[in-house]
């Protein structure tokens, strides 16, 4: 077994570029396609048929590179879902 000497500073050093390398990239973008299983937990949903229905009605965006895989715009799950905010206060701003 050997054993690895370091001074304090030399650790601490070694820490903080653990530390850094461990933490997610600001660059890093999100997919633009989803699953199914992951459009649903963004729409907060539990049915297949209702993430369907969406589809079907031409609600959200979606692509079918193959007969089995259907993959959904993360982007239009969340313009979907923004048409449906409710300002706080909103009929006091109209006076």
């Amino acid at each position: 077994m050997e054993v690895i000497c370091l001074e304090e500073a030399a650790f601490y050093a070694l820490i903080e570029k653990v530390v850094a390398r461990l933490q997610p990239t600001p660059t890093s973008k999100e997919d633009k396609w989803i699953s199914g299983i992951e459009a649903m937990q963004l729409l907060r949903i539990k049915s297949k048929t209702t993430l369907q229905k969406l589809r079907d009605e031409g609600q959200i965006r979606y692509t079918q590179p193959e007969k089995k895989i259907i993959l959904y715009d993360r982007d239009s799950i969340n313009d979907f879902l923004d048409d449906f905010v409710q300002e706080p206060f909103e009929q006091w701003k109209k006076k």
